[in-house]
Order: C-alpha cells, then structure tokens, then sequence
C-alpha cells in the first residue's frame, strides 16, 4: 500500500514561486507513482494583488478552507499531511490555526517553506508563542542549508531535511557558454522592485561606464506600483546610461530565451526580505550563463562564489559593480562559470532533481516513528 499524503497547498492562481511549484508536485508523476496523493489548494487570494489583503470575503473562504480540511482527513485518513505556509505575519497566523488543527485531529504534518521570515519575529512575545507552538512536533523541509538559520529556534537539525527548488528543462540541446557579442551584454530579469536591486544595478552600471567599461544591460521584467517605465527611463537618464540600459518590458517564452541566449552574464543583485531560492538564477545557469547575485536566503547554495559565479554584497554598488567587472573584463572566466553552472544545473536544479529529493524527503517521514 503507497503512504497516503493529503497536500495542502498554494496552486495556480495567482503565479508566483510557490504556487508553481505545487503544480509541479500535483502534476508530477514520480509523486503519484510513491503516493496516493490528495490536494487540497491553500490559496485564497484571487490575484496577485489580493495577496496580504484582509477582507470579509477572505474571511468567509478561509473558514471554507477548513471546513474542506476536516472533511478530507476525515475521509482520507492520510499518513502524512503536506503544509506550505507562510513564514510571518497575517498568512502565518492563519496557516497556524490550519496546522494546529491538523494536530488536533491526530495528523502527522510536515511543513515545506518556500519563503523566510520567522527569524525576523521570533523576538515579538506573541509571535515567539506561536512559533513555538507551531513547530512542536512538525518535520520541516527547507529550500537550502543557508535557510535553517530562520528556524533555527524552534527546530531541531535532525527534524530538517533539504529539498532545492527545480525547473523544468527549457533547452532540448546543449547550449554553448561562448557567445559572440562584441560588446558584452548583461541581462537583469525580474520585476522592476527597488527590493530586487534594480537601483542598485543601475548605481553599479554608472561606476562601471565611468570607469570606461564597455557594455549593454537588458533589463526584463513587469512594470510595478514602485517602478514603472516612465520612472525607470528617468532613473536611466539621470545617471546618464540611455545609450547602455534598454528596458524591454514582460518577455516570455522563446522570447525570454532569446536574452538568455545573448546575454553574456545575468545579475540578480535581490535583497527583497522573502527572497529564499531565485529561481531566475536556476534558468541563466541552464543557459551557460555565469551568475552575479547577492548572499540573500539560500541564493549562496545555488551561486557558489568563485564556481559558477559570484556573489555581491546586498544593497552595494560597489561590490556589484567589481563582481561585474571582473566578469566584463576576462571572457574565458565567463565561459568557465558558465559550463560550471550548466552542470550544476543539470545535477541538482532540474524539476525531476527536485521530484526526486522530495519523494526521498516524504518517504523518509512516512516510514519514520514519531511526529
């Protein structure tokens, strides 16, 4: 008889990481073929936008929610129940009252996080309680080694394991890290948030032109509340770089590909608070793509600096702008990092990579004793 496991689960809509990768496991046909699996969706959020919102109508959901929730541990009578919650603040509190009754009903509950936080509460005499609470007897499954220093408080090692997040392959060959741009071409691909460094980016891109270095930046990403087009054209302009930044709005598909594919470095400088994993960094790797991020969350368990690229201090210009260089400057170390990236890739970050260590996580728990 397969364990069964009753997913409870962010699902598409809205998109976001973590809703995306609960359609990988509900799809996935390694999960299916070791479990018998059942999927409750978490999300009550409607769009992106509704997301942290608190309103009547999310009330009434929620109490749907669990409702739904007992009814099917009731029915199903899982081994094992699956939780992604949130780390902190208003959705923490509501996924607490979620897995404190799954508790009450007797279940066995691990807890996969695909964001942080809890480090940033556990002072707050309120919050401290409940995390304490929270995390009595769950096993916890973590994105990076990096990310354990959050919960450290509250969780013993041996009750962690460590899952990667994966990605489906996009490429049906294998790319080559060399490419034949004459001046270099650096790509920044995310929404345009102060949070995910595009400021900064922008401060490194003036060291590096004043410096006399020789470049082109793409940047690739939706317009926000905090910067939209017309103030990223004034943000270039004001630092002079018309000539050498070009915002190229929403790309997806093979039109995203093709700036992976010419781009001679991809730079994630994030320090947004909820960073945990940059998936972003897992598609530049596919592409051969040596990385320049930032030492925020588990990004140092995907970017190792000196191997397949190099890691920045968060909010600085200066240590961005010298990482940036010293890849601008030497080719042969692009194309270096870029091979050790692929492999890096191909071994660890891919979707059946993923599937595979998160069976093994699962079936760990299903067959130990204990909560």
């Amino acid at each position: 008889m397969k364990p069964k496991i009753l997913f409870i689960m962010h699902m598409p809509p809205p998109v976001h990481g973590a809703a995306m990768v609960g359609q990988y496991i509900h799809d996935s046909k390694l999960i299916k073929r070791e479990f018998d699996c059942h999927y409750i969706n978490l999300t009550t959020a409607k769009n992106l936008q509704d997301i942290g919102k608190v309103g009547m109508r999310k009330l009434f959901d929620f109490f749907k929610l669990l409702r739904k929730i007992r009814h099917e541990v009731k029915v199903v009578k899982p081994q094992l129940v699956y939780v992604t919650p949130n780390a902190c603040g208003g959705a923490f509190y509501k996924d607490f009252v979620v897995v404190q009754m799954l508790k009450q009903m007797g279940c066995r509950v691990v807890v996969h996080y695909h964001n942080k936080g809890v480090a940033t509460r556990q002072d707050r005499w309120l919050d401290d309680c409940l995390y304490r609470h929270f995390f009595r007897g769950l096993k916890v499954i973590l994105l990076a080694e990096a990310l354990y220093q959050d919960v450290k408080k509250y969780v013993r090692h041996e009750d962690v394991f460590i899952c990667p997040n994966g990605i489906p392959e996009t490429i049906d060959h294998e790319p080559s890290a060399e490419r034949h741009n004459q001046i270099p071409h650096l790509l920044f691909l995310s929404n345009l948030l102060i949070d995910k460094g595009v400021l900064v980016l922008l401060d490194a891109l003036k060291i590096l032109a004043d410096k006399g270095y020789s470049f082109v930046c793409d940047f690739v990403g939706g317009e926000t509340a905090e910067i939209d087009a017309a103030r990223f054209r004034e943000e270039v302009a004001k630092r002079g770089l018309n000539q050498l930044v070009v915002y190229n709005g929403k790309k997806y598909g093979a039109d995203k590909a093709e700036f992976f594919e010419k781009a001679d470095v991809f730079v994630f400088p994030t320090f947004y608070h909820n960073e945990t994993f940059g998936l972003v960094n897992l598609e530049a790797m596919e592409y051969k793509l040596p990385v320049v991020a930032t030492n925020e969350g588990g990004i140092p368990d995907v970017v190792k600096d000196g191997e397949n690229g190099l890691i920045a201090e968060k909010r600085s210009a200066e240590s961005l702008a010298d990482c940036v260089a010293l890849l601008l400057g030497d080719k042969a170390l692009r194309e270096q990092m870029g091979e050790d990236g692929y492999r890096k890739f191909k071994t660890q970050f891919t979707l059946q990579a993923f599937e595979g260590k998160l069976a093994d996580s699962l079936n760990d728990i299903t067959h130990s004793g204990g909560g």
